[in-house]
């Protein structure tokens, strides 16, 4: 599973990285950082927690 983040959308609150904190992270630029290409599919509930919090829709998943 990939994690794809809209840049044009993304503000770096950070609300994802703190439901999934080893898959997003802001950096120091404000920035949202992927630290994972691909994610394993049983993951797949944590992610989507994540996609549903970001309160810009900036998150989608793909297989």
């Amino acid at each position: 599973m990939k994690v794809v983040v809209d840049r044009g959308r993304c503000t770096g609150l950070g609300i994802c990285a703190s439901v999934v904190p080893d898959v997003f992270e802001v950096g120091a630029d404000g920035d949202l950082v992927t630290l994972l290409s691909a994610v394993p599919d049983e993951r797949g509930g944590e992610l989507q927690q994540a996609v549903v919090c970001c309160p810009n829709e900036a998150l989608r998943l793909e297989p």
